[in-house]
């Protein structure tokens, strides 16, 4: 299964943007532009947390915005912008990225230094 949304304007909802989102099984990809095109990446797996956020106008047009939080190097965040079935898609890439960390037994840690910089080693 996959989902494949526009970005639409905010008014009434119409997709006259030139940036389509694409959300497989693996990927997520975002292709963005009309003159100069960029397509972005992002596997599945390195989504860590999932956000949806509605404003009253998004709620009115049935419209919302995922923003992912991720552990990928070019984007730490991304969002996808007034997109609609939007609590259908966050459920879709929370589940997947569960999922895929699970299959390619992918372990999140924290870092336990963290903060323990301005011990010394005598007081361990």
């Amino acid at each position: 299964m996959s989902y494949t949304e526009r970005k639409r304007w905010l008014l009434f909802g119409l997709p006259f943007t030139f940036t389509k989102y694409t959300v497989e099984d693996e990927k997520m990809v975002i292709d963005r532009g009309f003159f100069t095109t960029t397509e972005d990446d992002c596997y599945i797996y390195k989504i860590l947390d999932v956000k949806l956020e509605r404003s009253l106008l998004e709620r009115m047009f049935k419209l919302g915005t995922v923003i992912c939080y991720t552990g990928d190097v070019t984007d730490k965040v991304i969002k996808l912008t007034h997109i609609r079935h939007s609590q259908e898609v966050k459920d879709f890439i929370f589940e997947k990225s569960e999922e895929m960390r699970r299959k390619r037994r992918t372990l999140n840690t924290l870092s336990l230094t963290q903060g323990l910089d301005d011990i010394d080693d005598a007081d361990l």
